[in-house]
């Protein structure tokens, strides 16, 4: 579903990136508006925690995305801006197959 949207996804737009509460409640990583989506995409793959990533949305174009939209995107061939080398891979692949919480709109 993703694959087809992909070509459309403006990545240039404004976004909005909201982490998941840690599990004590507190949300250490708060609420962050990005002058782009690459950017809020980029942040959210490789600054924030992988527990703060298996929660978050992004909001952009009125659209939420989800941790497996993110690292779709993250890794699109499309994605403008240079990565960061992640050397866990395996943890990104264990990420993408736990369950999402909620639903997301598309």
């Amino acid at each position: 579903m993703l694959k087809s949207r992909m070509s459309r996804f403006d990545f240039r737009a404004p976004a909005d990136l909201f982490p998941r509460r840690s599990r004590k409640g507190n949300r250490v990583a708060g609420y962050r508006r990005f002058d782009t989506a690459a950017e809020a995409i980029r942040y959210a793959v490789e600054e924030m925690s992988r527990d703060y990533l298996a929660g978050a949305i992004i909001e952009c174009n009125e659209r939420r995305l989800d941790r497996i939209d993110i690292l779709e995107l993250y890794r699109s061939p499309d994605f403008p801006l240079v990565r960061k080398p992640k050397p866990d891979v395996a943890a990104d692949h264990a990420l993408l197959r736990e369950p999402v919480s909620g639903s997301s709109k598309r």
